[in-house]
């Protein structure tokens, strides 16, 4: 299961990280605690939406942009099989990089590595591949289902 919380944090990190920005100064900027924005950026907390609006101006972003990037990041784990579903939960699962591949929106290839941390939990990281861009654009994801 993709908890939304999860992948809302990992965008907006993404984002911050990408604008080589520290949480103290979006923190200061969006008018939220340092510790509450780093619970959010974890998945740890829920954003309300006017808390989560006011951290996308802080760091230039529209909501709806955030927001598909994460309905981009759902989207791509539904179709990856056996992504969203449990494995059993008889023996420890070995830790195995799966490389797979799914055609992503109309202008690119997304390259997608699937790690499978323990039975119920496993990481996607999804990579787009724009043509003539070399190896691949700066629009990477990690989503992590529980």
């Amino acid at each position: 299961m993709v908890l939304l919380r999860r992948v809302i944090g990992d965008a907006l990190r993404a984002r911050r990280q990408g604008q080589h920005r520290t949480l103290r100064e979006v923190s200061t900027a969006a008018n939220v605690s340092l510790g509450y924005l780093s619970e959010i950026e974890r998945g740890q907390k829920e954003a309300s939406s006017e808390l989560l609006a006011s951290i996308c101006d802080a760091l230039g972003a529209r909501l709806s942009e955030v927001l598909q990037d994460v309905s981009d990041t759902v989207a791509l784990a539904e179709q990856v099989e056996g992504v969203l579903v449990p494995q059993p939960v008889a023996t420890p699962a070995p830790r195995v990089e799966e490389p797979a591949t799914a055609v992503w929106a109309e202008d690119g290839q997304v390259t997608v590595t699937v790690r499978r941390d323990t039975p119920l939990r496993t990481t996607l990281r999804a990579r787009n591949i724009r043509p003539g861009n070399g190896s691949g654009s700066a629009r990477g994801r990690e989503l992590t289902g529980v």
